[in-house]
C-alpha cells in the first residue's frame, strides 16, 4: 500500500494528474439495512448521489489505499458509471439493468461486473470476484462484498493494463492551525422533488486539531463495520447539479454529471464557493474557486456529494 500522505498535483494548465496506479471504482450501497458499510473509510475519494426512492449510493475510488473488504456491493446506474469513467478506472459493480450494460460498454471502461449481461445488449460478463456474508443480512442484496486486492488480481489476470487513469484533484499540505477557519458543521440534504426519505441526510463536524471532518448520516455517526471507527475526511465537496426522476417505471433517477455548476468546498475549516466543470464523461471533474483558480485540496480522503440546489447545503 502506498503512503497515505502521497501528494499528486495538476500540471500548470490544470490537467488531471497521473495516479500511482490505475484507480479502482467500486459501487457501494447505502440503504439503512446495509449499514455500517465496510471499506469506505479506506477509500481515497467517495462520491455520494441519490438513487431510486431517494436512497443514496456511493462510488468509492481507491488508488493509494487498499481495502480487504468493501461493501455491500450494489449495481450501477448511468450517472454512477459516468462519475467513474472520469478516473479511467477498473469499474467494479454488481451488474445493472439491461440498457445500462450497453451504455457502460460503450464508455470503453475496464469493467469488473459480478454479473453477466444476459440480455444480449452487451458482451459484459461476470469477472469480478466477490463473496457473500450472510451474517450481515438475511436479504441477499445486502450480502455481497469485494476486496480491492482480489479485484486488482482479477484485472491483471484478465489482461487489463495496470497503470493509467487520472486523479482530478490538486493536493497540498494541511493549513497551519492559525490559518484554519471556524466553519464547524456542514449539513447536506439529499432530498429531491420526488423523494426525501429519513436517514439519508448528512452532517460533518469539523475537528480543528486534526483538521478533519467526522461524518454523521441520518443523525448517527457513520462508522466502519470492521473497526467501529467513525469515518472522517480531509475535504468535503458539494456539487450542485440537475437531478430528475423518477424517469421510468423502475423509479430510476437521472443526475447530470457533465457541463458545469456551482460548488462548495470545505477545507481547513473554511468554506469556499466555486464551480465544477466537465466537458464529457471521458474528462475528469475540474474544481475552481470563485476567481477561477484550481482548488488545492488537503492530502487525505475526499467526500463529494451531488445535490439538487444550493439550498440543500448549509454550514455554520
Amino acid at each position: 500500500m502506498l503512503g497515505a500522505d502521497a501528494v499528486f498535483s495538476f500540471s500548470s494548465a490544470g490537467a488531471a494528474s497521473t495516479p500511482p496506479r490505475r484507480p479502482l471504482a467500486i459501487m457501494v450501497e447505502n440503504s439503512i439495512a446495509a449499514r455500517p458499510q465496510s471499506g469506505l473509510n479506506l477509500a481515497d475519494i467517495v462520491f455520494e448521489a441519490v438513487d431510486e426512492y431517494g436512497i443514496t449510493r456511493f462510488v468509492a475510488i481507491y488508488y493509494n489505499n487498499d481495502a480487504p473488504q468493501v461493501g455491500p456491493i450494489r449495481s450501477s446506474r448511468p450517472y454512477y458509471a459516468e462519475i467513474a469513467r472520469g478516473f479511467d478506472p477498473y469499474y467494479a459493480f454488481f451488474g445493472t439493468y439491461p440498457e445500462n450494460y450497453k451504455y457502460i460498454q460503450d464508455m470503453n471502461m475496464l469493467t469488473l461486473s459480478a454479473m453477466s449481461d444476459r440480455s444480449g445488449q452487451s458482451s459484459i460478463i461476470g469477472l469480478a470476484p466477490y463473496w457473500r456474508d450472510w451474517n450481515r443480512s438475511k436479504i441477499q442484496e445486502h450480502t455481497a462484498f469485494m476486496s480491492t486486492y482480489a479485484l486488482r488480481d482479477a484485472a491483471a489476470k484478465i489482461g487489463y493494463p495496470q497503470d493509467g487513469g487520472v486523479i482530478p484533484l490538486n493536493f497540498k499540505g494541511d493549513a497551519g492551525e492559525g490559518e484554519r477557519g471556524q466553519v464547524s458543521r456542514i449539513n447536506i440534504d439529499f432530498g429531491t422533488v420526488s423523494y426525501s426519505p429519513k436517514g439519508f441526510n448528512v452532517n460533518y463536524i469539523y475537528n480543528r486539531e486534526s483538521n478533519s471532518y467526522a461524518r454523521i448520516m441520518g443523525g448517527k455517526a457513520h462508522c466502519d463495520y470492521g473497526t467501529g471507527a467513525q469515518i472522517t475526511a480531509k475535504n468535503i465537496i458539494v456539487m450542485i447539479t440537475d437531478i430528475a426522476g423518477p424517469i421510468d417505471q423502475w423509479k430510476h433517477m437521472s443526475v447530470r454529471t457533465i457541463g458545469s455548476g456551482t460548488a462548495l468546498f470545505f477545507i481547513d475549516g473554511n468554506a469556499v464557493q466555486g464551480t465544477w466543470e466537465r466537458g464529457s464523461i471521458y474528462d475528469p471533474f475540474v474544481y475552481k474557486d470563485g476567481s477561477g483558480n484550481i482548488i488545492n485540496f488537503n492530502s487525505g480522503a475526499t467526500w463529494i456529494h451531488l445535490v439538487q440546489d444550493p439550498g440543500k447545503v448549509s454550514y455554520q
